[in-house]
C-alpha cells in the first residue's frame, strides 16, 4: 500500500464520509477535520461524523459541519482517523463496516489495520503530524485554516510538545505554519490551558481522591457516574484528569478511571514516564493506545478493577 494508492481511492469516490474514535480528543477532531478541508482542495466533499465532542473545540475551521449522524447508509469511501479499533469508532461502525472501500489513518502502535487500505505510523507523534506529510506528498496547499486543524491535533498530542514523541520535524511544521498566520499560542490557550467549570470541579475530587502507591512510583484516583452528573458534564470535560498524578515527583504511572452506568463499568485511562509501557498494559485487558499513554474498558467493580492494574504494573515498574 502506497499513498497514491490511498490517493487513487478518494479520486474515484463520490460519497465519502470521515470518522475517529469515541470520546475524541484534539488530534481526533483536528485530523477529522483537517481531512475534511483537504479533500475539499481536491475538489470532494466528505461528511465528517462525530456524535459527540469537547465544546472546546468548536473553534476549529469545519466545526459547525460536523453531523451526528448521516442519511446515506453506503458510502463509497470511508476514512477512519486516529482510531486503533474498528470497536472504538464514535458512532461510525456501522457507516465504515458498509463502505464500499476503507482508509485507516493513525498513529498508534496498536492498530488493528482494521481498513482495505491501512497507514499507520507510530513513530508520529500525533495523527495531525502523518496528515501533514500526506498532505505535502498529494500537493496539497496546507492553508491557515487547515494549519489550525493540524496544530490542534499535535499540541493536543504531544502535551504542548512536553512529550518524548515530539521531533525536529514537529517543530519545523509548526514554525511554517506560524509563518502561514496559524496562531499557535492561542490554539495552545484553548485546548490546554482553558478548562470549563466542570472540568475545574472535577479536578478538585481527583486530587482529593488521589492515592500514591507503590512506594510513590503509581497514583490512582477515579470519578464516578453521579461525580459527572453533580457538575453537569459535557463531553471531554474528563480530558487530562489522568495527567495529575503523573506530574507528581517520582511517578512513573498515573492511574485514572471513570465510571460509566452504560456500560455498567470503568473506562481506564494511563499516562507514565520514562520507562513503563502502558499500551502493554492496557493490552491485557482488552486497549491499547501508546507506550506513555494508553486506555481500555474494565467491567469489574472499582476495587478489582484498581487491584487488577496494580497486579499488572508491578511486573513492569523497576
Amino acid at each position: 500500500m502506497t499513498l497514491d494508492d490511498i490517493l487513487e481511492e478518494v479520486k474515484k469516490a463520490d460519497k465519502i464520509v470521515i470518522l475517529t474514535h469515541e470520546a475524541p480528543d484534539g488530534d481526533a477532531v483536528g485530523s477529522s477535520l483537517a481531512m475534511k478541508l483537504a479533500l475539499k482542495e481536491l475538489g470532494k466533499q466528505a461528511d465528517v461524523i462525530i456524535t459527540e465532542y469537547s465544546r472546546l473545540f468548536k473553534f476549529l475551521p469545519g466545526a459547525e459541519e460536523i453531523k451526528q449522524e448521516s442519511d446515506i447508509k453506503e458510502y463509497d469511501l470511508a476514512i477512519s482517523m486516529d482510531c486503533a479499533d474498528l470497536k472504538r469508532l464514535d458512532g461510525g461502525e456501522e457507516y465504515f463496516e458498509t463502505a464500499k472501500r476503507k482508509i485507516v489513518i493513525d498513529h498508534h502502535g496498536s492498530n488493528k489495520m482494521f481498513g482495505d487500505l491501512n497507514f499507520v505510523n507510530p513513530a508520529s507523534p500525533a495523527c495531525c503530524e502523518v496528515l501533514a506529510g500526506m498532505f505535502e506528498y498529494f500537493g496539497i496547499n496546507i492553508n491557515k485554516e487547515i494549519g489550525t486543524c493540524l496544530v490542534t491535533g499535535i499540541i493536543t498530542d504531544t502535551g504542548g510538545f512536553r512529550y518524548s514523541g515530539v521531533t525536529s520535524e514537529t517543530f519545523e511544521f509548526t514554525a511554517e505554519l506560524l509563518r502561514k498566520g496559524v496562531k499557535v499560542s492561542d490554539i495552545y490557550k484553548r485546548v490546554l490551558d482553558t478548562k470549563t467549570i466542570a472540568n475545574f470541579e472535577l479536578n478538585k475530587l481527583v486530587v482529593n481522591r488521589m492515592e500514591i502507591l507503590e512506594e510513590g512510583r503509581v497514583t490512582f484516583t477515579y470519578i464516578t457516574a453521579e461525580d459527572l452528573e453533580k457538575v453537569n458534564a459535557e463531553p471531554g470535560d474528563h480530558e487530562g484528569l489522568v495527567e495529575i498524578g503523573r506530574d507528581i515527583e517520582g511517578v512513573e504511572v498515573s492511574i485514572f478511571i471513570r465510571e460509566e452506568k452504560e456500560i455498567n463499568g470503568y473506562k481506564v485511562s494511563l499516562r507514565s514516564n520514562d520507562y513503563v509501557n502502558v499500551s502493554d498494559v492496557c493490552l491485557l485487558f482488552g486497549g491499547g493506545g501508546h507506550i506513555h499513554a494508553a486506555g481500555c474498558v474494565m467491567l469489574e467493580d472499582m476495587e478489582t478493577v484498581k487491584k487488577k492494574l496494580l497486579n499488572e504494573l508491578k511486573k513492569v515498574l523497576k
